[in-house]
This record gives C-alpha cells, sequence and structure tokens, in this order.
C-alpha cells in the first residue's frame, strides 16, 4: 500500500502516505480519477497538440506553443532539475507514476465523445503543464499594443489606455496579523480572478504524511501546494506581482544556403537554430510549422519572409518577433520551491522557500502561529534597459541585453494589515502596468472599519459589490443638461441633481450588516464573462490566455447593454481568448484613418474635472426619459448588485459610451490591429482597450478633440429610448470556458459584481456583459485554529459531469458561503487505499 484516499462531504481529496514520495504518487492518482479530462485537454495543451481532437479553433495556441517551444523548454527545466534538485525530480516523479495509474482507470464522457485515448505522461510533463498555464500572465502581449496605439495616436495615448485606468483583472489578498483579530492570530483571505473553467483551475486537497499535513489549492496537473497553503502552524497565499520579465526583440532574418540568420547587436550575422513541425487537426489538413530561435529567444511573430497576412512597410525589414522569457534563459520554472512550502513551519521557512520561486512573479503574504508574518515580491525578473519593458526593442542595437536579476523588494505591513490585489506596491520597481487601485483601495477601507476581526467576518469582504471606478461617468452624467459652469466654479458631483447620496454606507464590519456587503440573496440568477466569449472561448485551460485561440466571441453571444442604436457602429467580430492577464475580445469597426490627437481650433479643453468637455451644445437638451434615466443613476449607490436594476441601466449607459467612443473617427487608425497572429488578438481589440480604460479615457484632461459629454449624452438617449427590462445579473451570467460544450447547455447563474468591485466578476463593456472571470476559489486561512478555516470554488471537486460534486459548491460560491476545512480524519470518509 502506498497510501490512502479519504473524501469529506464536498468529495474533496484527502491523502495520507507513509513518506512525501509515496503522498505524491496518491495525489497524481486522485487528480486522474477526478480530473482525468482536464488534465489530457493540460498535457496537449502543454505540447501544443490540442488542435488534434479540438479541432482549428485550438491551432493558433498550438502554433504558439510551438514556436514559443514551451514543450522545449519544459523539457530543459527537467533536465536541469534532475541534475540540481534529484530529490525534487523523484518527488514530481513519483507524481506523474500516480497520473498514469490513475489515467488507465479513469472513465470521463468527454473520452467517449471525442474518441481520445488519455496519452502517457512524461516526468517533464507538470513542467510544461505550469510553463502553458503561465505564459502569459506577464502580459507580454501588451506590448504590442503600446506599439500599435503609440503608432496610431501617438506616444501620450499609451498612458489613457495603461492598465492602471483600469485594466486587467487579477486577485485579491489581504493578511490581517494577530493584533488586529479576535484570537490574537492572523488571518490571510483573498481569492484569485483567473477565467473560470469547469473542470476549475483549483483544486482543493489535502497532503498528509509524517512530514507535513497540509491543506490548499493546488494546480492540477502539478504536484503539490504551491499558490495558496496551510500547514497548521504556517499559512501562505499569493497574489500576481505584475512584474515586467518577458521581453520582444525585433529581429532582422535572412535565409542562407545553410538555414536563417539573424543579425546581433554587434553587427554580426549569426545562424538561427531552424526547424519545422507539423501540427495535426481534426477534421482539417495538418498544418506545418517553422520554428525559429535566435539568440534571443524563440521567433513567435513573423519570420525571414514577415508575417504570413502582412506586408512590410516599405523600405522596412520583414517583421519578426521574438520572445525571451526567464526560464527559456536559466532551464529553472522554481520547482525546488514546493517541497520546501509543503515542510515550511514558520513565516521563515516560506521565506527561504519562495527564494527558489521562478516564474510567474508573484507577491506572497504569510503568517504562522507565533505572530510571525511576511509580505515579499518572489520570482525572477531580469536587470535590463527600462525601454524593453514598454515596448518592443530592436535585436541589432546594442543595449537591451539581459544584465542580471533584480532582488525582489519586500514591504511590511501598515496598521497591522497587508492588502495586495495586483495595484502598484512593493512590485511596482518590477512592473509597467498595474491593476487600477480600486479594489486594494476598497479591502483597505473595510479592514479600517473595525480594529478585531475574525476569519468568519472575511467572507462579506470577499463580497463587496461597491465600483468605485464608475465615478467619471457618473460625473459627466450629472453635468449633462445643466447650464454651463462659470470659470472657478465647480462641477456639480454625482448625485448632486436630487441630492442623493453618490457613495451610501457599505457593509462590513463594525457598522454594517454582512448581509447587505454584495447584496445577493442565495438563488439569484446573475453574472457575466470575461474577454469575451460564453461558454466556447477557444482555446485551452487553466492558461494565462487560455482561450488560447480564435479570439472570436461565438456567434449570438448578447452584446451589453439593451439593443444596440442602428446609428451607432456595432464591433464587429467580438473576442475571446481566456487568458490570465489579457482582456479578450474583439477589434470594433471603423477604418485606419491618420489621427494627429490634436484638438480642433477653438475646441473647448475638458478641465481636471472629469464631464468638463465645454459647455452643453444648443440643442442638446435632455429628453424627458433620459432626465429621468439620469436623476435615477446620480441616486444608484454604486453597488454593481445581480439584483439591481440600477447596475444594469448603468452597465447599459456605459456599454453604449464605449461603443460610441471605439467608433469615433478619432479612434479610427487604431481600430485595424497589425496582423499578427490570432493568439495575440485579444490584446490588440479596440473596443475591449476603451471598456477598460473608460474611467481614464473620460477622466483625461482632453481627448483627441472628442466631445466626451456629446458622447455621454448620446449613450444616455440610447438607453433611455430601450432600457434593459431586468437587473444586472440577467446579463451578467457566467461563462465559464470548457475545452468541450456540455451535451446539455447548464443555465448558469447571474453574478453579482463587476471589473472593479473587490467582488471581480469581469463583463467586457461595450462588447458583452457575460463573465468568464472571477473568483476561481476563495479562502480564508486561520492561524489560530486550521479547522476554522474555509474555503470554496465555483463548481465542485470533482471535474466528472453528472458526479454528485461536479457542482455542488456553486450555490455556497454565489451566496458568498465557504465549505469548512476539515482536519479531523474521524469526520472523513475512507475511499480507497492506493
Amino acid at each position: 500500500m502506498v497510501g490512502e484516499i479519504f473524501r469529506d462531504p464536498w468529495g474533496i481529496p484527502h491523502l495520507r502516505a507513509d513518506d512525501a514520495n509515496g503522498l505524491a504518487h496518491v495525489q497524481g492518482r486522485v487528480t486522474a480519477l477526478d480530473r482525468a479530462w482536464q488534465l489530457e485537454v493540460e498535457r496537449h495543451r502543454a505540447q501544443g497538440t490540442s488542435a488534434s481532437f479540438l479541432g482549428p479553433e485550438a491551432l493558433p495556441w498550438d502554433r504558439f506553443v510551438r514556436r514559443a517551444r514551451l514543450s522545449d523548454t519544459a523539457r530543459r527545466c527537467w533536465d536541469e532539475l534532475e541534475r540540481t534538485d534529484p530529490g525534487t525530480a523523484e518527488w514530481v516523479r513519483a507524481y506523474v507514476t500516480g497520473v498514469n495509474e490513475g489515467l488507465r482507470s479513469a472513465d470521463a464522457p468527454e473520452f467517449t465523445r471525442t474518441g481520445l485515448v488519455p496519452g502517457r505522461w512524461e516526468p517533464w510533463t507538470p513542467l510544461a503543464v505550469w510553463l502553458s498555464t503561465h505564459i502569459l500572465f506577464a502580459g507580454f502581449p501588451a506590448k504590442l499594443w503600446r506599439e500599435h496605439i503609440t503608432s496610431r495616436l501617438g506616444a501620450d495615448a499609451v498612458g489613457l489606455f495603461a492598465a492602471d485606468g483600469p485594466g486587467t483583472a487579477g486577485s485579491n489578498g489581504w493578511l490581517v496579523a494577530g493584533d488586529r483579530t479576535v484570537t490574537g492570530h492572523a488571518v490571510i483571505a483573498g481569492d484569485p480572478h483567473r477565467f473560470i473553467e469547469d473542470p476549475g483551475v483549483y483544486q482543493q486537497i489535502r497532503l498528509s504524511c509524517p512530514e507535513f499535513d497540509v491543506v490548499g489549492l493546488a494546480v492540477p496537473g502539478v504536484p503539490g501546494i504551491a499558490h495558496f497553503g496551510h500547514t497548521g502552524s504556517v499559512a501562505w497565499a499569493i497574489t500576481n506581482a505584475m512584474a515586467d520579465y518577458q521581453d520582444l526583440y525585433r529581429e532582422r532574418l535572412r535565409r542562407t544556403g545553410a538555414g536563417v540568420e539573424a543579425l546581433g547587436p554587434d553587427g554580426t550575422w549569426r545562424r538561427a537554430a531552424r526547424h519545422t513541425e507539423t501540427i495535426e487537426v481534426a477534421g482539417e489538413e495538418p498544418v506545418e510549422v517553422e520554428v525559429v530561435e535566435t539568440d534571443r529567444g524563440p521567433v513567435v511573430i513573423g519570420g525571414p519572409e514577415g508575417l504570413d497576412d502582412g506586408v512590410p512597410e516599405p523600405g522596412e525589414p520583414p517583421p519578426a518577433v521574438a520572445l525571451r522569457y526567464p526560464p527559456r534563459v536559466t532551464g529553472d520554472l522554481g520547482f525546488g520551491a514546493l517541497l520546501p512550502l509543503l515542510r515550511a513551519r514558520r513565516v521563515a521557512d516560506v521565506d527561504r522557500a519562495v527564494d527558489r520561486w521562478a516564474e510567474p512573479v508573484n507577491v506572497i503574504m504569510a503568517a504562522d502561529t507565533e505572530g510571525g508574518t511576511l509580505h515579499r515580491v518572489a520570482g525572477r525578473v531580469p536587470v535590463r534597459s527600462a525601454a524593453n519593458g514598454t515596448r518592443l526593442v530592436p535585436a541589432w542595437e546594442p543595449g537591451y541585453e539581459w544584465r542580471g536579476w533584480h532582488e525582489p523588494p519586500r514591504a511590511g505591513l501598515a496598521g497591522g494589515v497587508a492588502v495586495m490585489a495586483n495595484q502598484r506596491g512593493p512590485a511596482s520597481p518590477l512592473g509597467v502596468e498595474f491593476a487600477p487601485p480600486h479594489r486594494a483601495d476598497r479591502i483597505t477601507e473595510l479592514l479600517s472599519r473595525r480594529h478585531r476581526w475574525s476569519a468568519a467576518d472575511m467572507p462579506a469582504i470577499h463580497m463587496d459589490t461597491h465600483l468605485a471606478s464608475a465615478t467619471p461617468l457618473l460625473t459627466h452624467l450629472t453635468t449633462l443638461g445643466v447650464p454651463p459652469t462659470t470659470p472657478g466654479t465647480p462641477a456639480p458631483r454625482p448625485g448632486a441633481a436630487r441630492d442623493a447620496v453618490a457613495e451610501p454606507a457599505a457593509a462590513v464590519g463594525g457598522a454594517v450588516s454582512s448581509d447587505r456587503v454584495g447584496g445577493r440573496v442565495p438563488g439569484v440568477v446573475p453574472e457575466g464573462s470575461s474577454s469575451a466569449g460564453s461558454t466556447a472561448a477557444v482555446g485551452g485551460a487553466g492558461s494565462s490566455d487560455p482561450a488560447g485561440g480564435s479570439g472570436v466571441v461565438p456567434e449570438g453571444l448578447p452584446l451589453a447593454g439593451p439593443t444596440a442604436d442602428p446609428d451607432v457602429p456595432a464591433p464587429n467580430g467580438p473576442g475571446a481568448t481566456r487568458d490570465a492577464a489579457t482582456e479578450p475580445a474583439a477589434a470594433a469597426g471603423g477604418q485606419p484613418a491618420d489621427c494627429s490627437g490634436v484638438v480642433p481650433e477653438g475646441s473647448p479643453s475638458a478641465g481636471s474635472t472629469a464631464g468638463a468637455d465645454g459647455p452643453v451644445p444648443s440643442g442638446s437638451a435632455l429628453s424627458e426619459a433620459a432626465a429621468a434615466l439620469r436623476e435615477r443613476l446620480a441616486g444608484w449607490d454604486r453597488r454593481m448588485d445581480a439584483g439591481s436594476a440600477d447596475a444594469a441601466l448603468f452597465a447599459a449607459v456605459r456599454g453604449a459610451v464605449v461603443r460610441r467612443l471605439a467608433a469615433h473617427p478619432a479612434f479610427a487608425g487604431a481600430a485595424t490591429p497589425p496582423p499578427y497572429p490570432e493568439i495575440f488578438r485579444p490584446w490588440l481589440a479596440l473596443v475591449p482597450r476603451v471598456g477598460h480604460a473608460l474611467e481614464h479615457l473620460l477622466s483625461a484632461e482632453e481627448l483627441f478633440g472628442i466631445d466626451r459629454r456629446e458622447v455621454v449624452r448620446e449613450a444616455l438617449e440610447e438607453v433611455a429610448a430601450r432600457p434593459p427590462a431586468g437587473t444586472w445579473g440577467d446579463t451578467h451570467r457566467l461563462a465559464p470556458w470548457r475545452a468541450l460544450p456540455p451535451t446539455t447547455p447548464y443555465d448558469e447563474p447571474g453574478l453579482s459584481g463587476d471589473h472593479d468591485c473587490v467582488l471581480c466578476t469581469s463583463p467586457v463593456p461595450g462588447l458583452t456583459d457575460l463573465a468568464a472571470r472571477g473568483p476561481a476559489a476563495r479562502y480564508v486561512w486561520d492561524l489560530a485554529r486550521r479547522e476554522d478555516s474555509r474555503w470554496v470554488v465555483p463548481l465542485g471537486a470533482s471535474g466528472v459531469p453528472g458526479s454528485p460534486h461536479h457542482r455542488d459548491q456553486q450555490p455556497l460560491w454565489l451566496a458568498g458561503d465557504l465549505v469548512p476545512v476539515v482536519t479531523d480524519w474521524a469526520q472523513l470518509t475512507k475511499e480507497t487505499d492506493v
């Protein structure tokens, strides 16, 4: 007997073995039994072979994986792990043995539907799964967007569309030290924001052997518990640090009789590695891919002849772009940190363990039962020119090489609290764009309302739905129909038209009742999508760009808000890619045009107050319906609750504003993205960029001569004429990513929350209210008593459709409730010996 498998009432596996390697074997086996289909999808995605059974929609992802040499990098990292850390390598090998053993007896209905037979895992496969899951987390394609928007609108446009105002979704996490809790021991809580997938991207699990006993959230296909764990005496959690650690180099390539050469920074042409690979595509002819790698890294865009669908600019060399990423350079994926994390007893142990972390670069928070706390960055970020972080740099010029590694920054607690929500913080020196401060500020504010907190109080913070980023649009709305102010007169605040308080008190702790936080009632239907699509976002699982693929929203996917105004150009080709750091969606319509960005002579320049784009034009008085809608939104409490009709009205107006801005002639030049590979289109699509940058675009002092007040007025009239009939949850519905659509579609629930709420469920304003992104898990780690800890996932512990534990946690996840962490073996049901 190698070990034992137990289950709690929610089907969560609790595993016991005599040693760490035996435990890894059991973990691999139980993961294969619970999630065989998910493991097979991830293995194929990591190898770039998913199109062989998922069809042409998966081809863009497979082509990227082949060109970026992900599986080859995983093999390199495995060889290095065997050489430098044979103990960890043996532990990983034991996990793989368990996976293969479990797959032989696994029975998932998807295998029958596709005719697929589970393949064999190799020792390096978990490393490949980890790499493919996180390769897009650093958001290197954002550099393509910055270059594109700079070439079309000028360098000043980059800041307007920066993630800080606002940008990509991330995760929440907070640590409350013992002097701020009722028990005198720390509490850590949070929720990672990822694409919601079926099966889920996190696996609740317990791993117990004489060396350690750890509960936490594992990544299916990877041994141990990397991101969120509790050993009984120490607990840790992470969020994406938003660091920039991958670079894009423009290459000059030429073919020779011997192959391909690349021009280096010393002016010398050097031989580049080159070979071809064949991608099998279900239902279509195989596709041949040329793989080229220079001294900088693999070429992921273009080649010696340039882009497949593009024409080089006159006088410019054919475009070719190489990707440089740390594991390809170092041969290290940080797996040496995984066993030390499981063995940790104090924060000092966690600190030493994450010194070996590589990627993705994270902010780590930890606390132990002796009062120790930790708040630091972990991961590998290269030292290089600042230009590398913001744009594509020329490979043939000196000055852009990597020159070592940054020392990971550290931070402390403020007032007994640390909050991380992807905002500028300890990782600021290592990144370019960060998440807007709204989630972090809101969590900090809520925690300040009470001096003493308990683990049981934390779910109220998880579910907070206040939307601070609504302010600029509400300010614009308030000024509509109001006589122009004289110089020096402050613009009216939102809600002034009816003396409504724009920000009513929210709900956590102290004076506020927790049942108001989030305003949810169990069973209410609401929530939505992410970068784009409904259940059909194509590509792959768990990747920072899960969709991996087409970037196209399935036909029939509803646009956000009411029926589109026939006079307003609609986006053409909504996109949907599922990634950790990206906003999948489609480019808006519009023809390229030269736009100087200069305000036409005589145009009023907006002041610092959002919404001051000059006097209301004559003849632009609001209709009765629009004036009533404006007044209603002025009194709205700014809570994106599923049952709120006002939230639905706000979202409809917001979507109409986004579509009108994106269709404005000033942005026409940015509407057509460069012909880069399909996998990168979500980063280059204009409508999502406008939607997630709306706060900045409406608050900027000037916006390329666009009369934003008129745009807002037209949007308000549009929605007033055809308002949404129901509540926010009617259109903001969950849209999980699945490699295969279910045989019988699920009635996915409606959701509370929004992109910048603490309850971060991300629609794509202007494109869709559906949410494919959201809390992929929630956790509360109690250092006083581990059994008082709680956790929950969006669906359930099992990845097998029809299992009683496939979706049994969803009602709790929707209501903000969590599942108890069971630590008493006597309360568990033994399933089998292994």
